[in-house]
């Protein structure tokens, strides 16, 4: 499909709700070339509809309607949406490096909204929560969802979709062990939202699993905050053959292990615990897989015999 384009979406569907409240029955989305699209044909595989929207459910379930929210690295703004109507949020901060994302994101956001439910829409581009800084908001919500695998010489930061897949080098002291999980970008946004965080306030990570947990932990007690898991589940690799290439590739440069398991161990694993559920056994759960455990190259090889291949994933919840 050419880019840029729109994408009709059930909006009861895509965030699970009997009728929405606060957006249009039918979202109309732009899609930039720099932006994922939706995966509407399977929502498992769709980071907002299966793991941001049931998590901001669950805080909504937490601390009530009404939490402002802001998102890094938006790029269409369904995150945002996701929030206006799971939350209940009526002020809405999002930011992208690409200046024609985040216009597209705000265009998408304002032009959604159901009539009568208004949001104080702030919308930069620029690094991280940097653009937000004039006016010093404070946010209930601060969510992320960034890219884990650094830029470097042989990946061209130009094309399609390169600002969801990669960051370049940062100039902050990153501790080695969490760059060696592919975590900088996701650190760094823990320093940066610290100035952004309301009293109360929490951030919310996601994160692939294919790092042991205790990684996103350390990360967060590191940056300063108190870490636990909101939720904690799997799903299918999406675009397998570039995932799992790519990671074999950054094993042969030192970093990682990176962990995939095969779908039905999984199964085996997560059967009759929703993903709420098991985030209090994640580190039980992930010790009772380990001997499943594929590293990047296994799981390659295995990928191509056919096999289907997945890894768990948690939604990390810092609170300062």
């Amino acid at each position: 499909m050419t880019l840029p384009y729109t994408v009709s979406i059930d909006a009861a569907r895509y965030f699970d709700v009997a009728l929405p409240v606060r957006l249009r029955d039918r979202l109309d989305v732009a899609v930039t070339p720099r932006s994922f699209p939706p995966y509407l044909e399977d929502l498992q595989a769709d980071w907002v509809s299966s793991v941001a929207v049931p998590a901001f459910k669950i805080v909504a379930a937490r601390r009530g309607l009404g939490a402002s929210f802001c998102s890094i690295g938006t790029g269409t703004g369904l995150d945002a949406l996701g929030a206006v109507e799971a939350l209940g949020a009526t002020r809405v901060g999002v930011t992208d490096v690409h200046e024609d994302v985040v216009a597209t994101a705000r265009a998408n956001i304002l032009s959604n909204l159901r009539g009568g439910h208004a949001v104080d829409l702030r919308a930069g581009t620029g690094d991280l929560l940097s653009p937000l800084a004039e006016g010093e908001p404070r946010f209930d919500v601060i969510y992320e969802n960034l890219p884990n695998v650094p830029a470097n010489a042989s990946v061209a930061l130009a094309g399609e979709r390169a600002s969801s897949s990669f960051f370049p080098p940062r100039s902050e002291d990153v501790p080695e062990r969490i760059a060696n999980a592919l975590l900088t970008l996701h650190y760094v946004a823990l320093l940066q939202a610290r100035t952004f965080l309301a009293p109360g306030g929490v951030i919310l990570s996601m994160l692939g699993a294919r790092v042991p947990l205790q990684s996103f932990l350390d990360m967060s007690a590191h940056a300063g905050y108190r870490p636990s898991f909101l939720t904690y589940g799997w799903k299918i690799q999406a675009e397998a053959v570039e995932m799992l290439n790519g990671h074999a590739e950054w094993q042969r440069r030192g970093m990682g292990p990176f962990y995939f398991y095969r779908v039905a161990d999984l199964e085996a694993a997560f059967a009759g615990l929703a993903p709420e559920t098991a985030a209090p056994r994640a580190l039980a759960i992930e010790a009772d897989l380990a001997p499943h455990a594929m590293d990047a190259e296994a799981a390659l090889l295995a990928h191509g015999r056919g096999e289907r291949i997945g890894h768990t994933y948690a939604v990390l919840l810092s609170e300062a």
